[in-house]
């Protein structure tokens, strides 16, 4: 059966960070609560509703989790990691407990966030956009002491593995300037304390704004919906194991048409969203992903639903009409691409788990229940 990963928001509960930068107490619920229609038959605001408004510091509520992760036939969980550098980590403590605890007894496995935090992360803000914390990249002892950190979690039984070593799933790799000395390093690391290397997973979607030219600089291009060969192969040759395959910008691509799409984006970035109109889920799916998602080393990613309007107070970046049936049949198609793989790669990416935000997430809400978890289990049973 494929090897369902879920990507897992750890948000959910009050920072002293988040207190400073939105307001005392806010997490993730914050903008959920406060979310309104922005059109008629507009899904807003999202409820939870088994698992209820919870916070992630309470071990009973990842338990739940987890149960209803395996019912669904989820693998394990791909916690969000930060590290900004210099050891500072944010964040961390539902997955420190569940690390050290030893409960919930569910795989899971570390994706590294490596993006900086500004004052539009979160939430849309009126004022100018400034940075609140800043990834840095500070060499090798940090990332020594990166490695040092995770080396826990990656020895740990539940950690999943790819052709028995740790998966490790990095953001945006092309923004660490120095990756052949990090990957280099890590992979020695790994040798030197036991483990058989790292298996590293890079997000990527499968078109791209820019080409790298021979001389390592970035240009910026307009996007085509049949880069996916040219995007994956730059990626591999920088010396990582495989692709977690995202098909969501080539799908609006196609979806709303090339040209079309570009002007939304400008739209977007001046702050002129009144006039987006949302995406069709329908759409969206007939196009979600390329034939490299066949790849042995491309691991395709499903999107149940999709709606960052709680976070952005706008249309733009939301999807309608999104329904457990039709994701049952986005799934079934990833399956029927992974299928021809070795069992150790049949691997494709459900983004998200949790994401209650950007209305992507699995978890039972009052609209549809358990609809998306018994979509996907029925997907990958039936």
């Amino acid at each position: 059966m494929s090897r369902v990963i879920a990507l897992y928001l750890p948000q959910f509960h009050p920072i002293p960070e988040n207190d400073e930068w939105w307001g005392k107490g806010f997490t993730e619920w914050t903008n959920v609560a406060r979310a309104k229609p922005l059109f008629r038959g507009h899904d807003q605001p999202r409820i939870p509703a088994d698992l209820g408004f919870y916070d992630l510091r309470m071990p009973e509520i990842r338990e739940q989790q987890a149960g209803l992760a395996r019912g669904a036939g989820i693998e394990g969980f791909c916690y969000w990691h930060y590290w900004f550098g210099n050891g500072r980590r944010i964040l961390e403590r539902p997955f420190t407990e569940v690390l050290e605890s030893g409960k919930p007894n569910f795989p899971f496995c570390l994706a590294w966030a490596n993006h900086s935090w500004t004052s539009k992360t979160w939430q849309k803000t009126g004022r100018r956009s400034e940075v609140l914390i800043e990834q840095r990249y500070d060499g090798e002892a940090d990332y020594l002491a990166h490695f040092k950190a995770v080396l826990p979690a990656f020895r740990d039984p539940r950690y999943v593995k790819v052709d028995g070593k740790p998966m490790f799933v990095i953001y945006d790799v092309r923004a660490i300037p120095d990756l052949g000395v990090f990957l280099r390093l890590w992979r020695e690391e790994a040798l030197a304390n036991g483990l058989s290397g790292i298996h590293f997973v890079v997000y990527s979607e499968s078109t791209s704004s820019w080409r790298i030219g021979p001389d390592g600089g970035k240009h910026r291009i307009i996007p085509r919906p049949d880069m996916a060969q040219e995007v994956y192969q730059s990626l591999l040759a920088l010396g990582v194991d495989a692709i977690a395959s995202s098909g969501k910008n080539r799908a609006e691509m196609l979806a709303k048409g090339r040209y079309a799409r570009l002007v939304s984006i400008a739209l977007h970035l001046a702050g002129m969203d009144r006039a987006q109109r949302p995406y069709d889920y329908r759409e969206i799916i007939k196009n979600l992903f390329v034939p490299e998602d066949a790849w042995e080393n491309v691991y395709p990613m499903v999107i149940p639903q999709w709606d960052r309007s709680p976070r952005t107070g706008s249309c733009y970046d939301v999807y309608r009409g999104s329904t457990p049936d039709l994701f049952r049949e986005s799934a079934r198609e990833a399956i029927s691409l992974v299928r021809k793989k070795k069992p150790e790669h049949q691997i494709i990416f459900a983004r998200s788990w949790n994401e209650w935000a950007e209305g992507n997430y699995m978890e039972p809400d009052l609209t549809f229940g358990r609809g998306y978890i018994n979509a996907l289990r029925s997907a990958l049973t039936g």
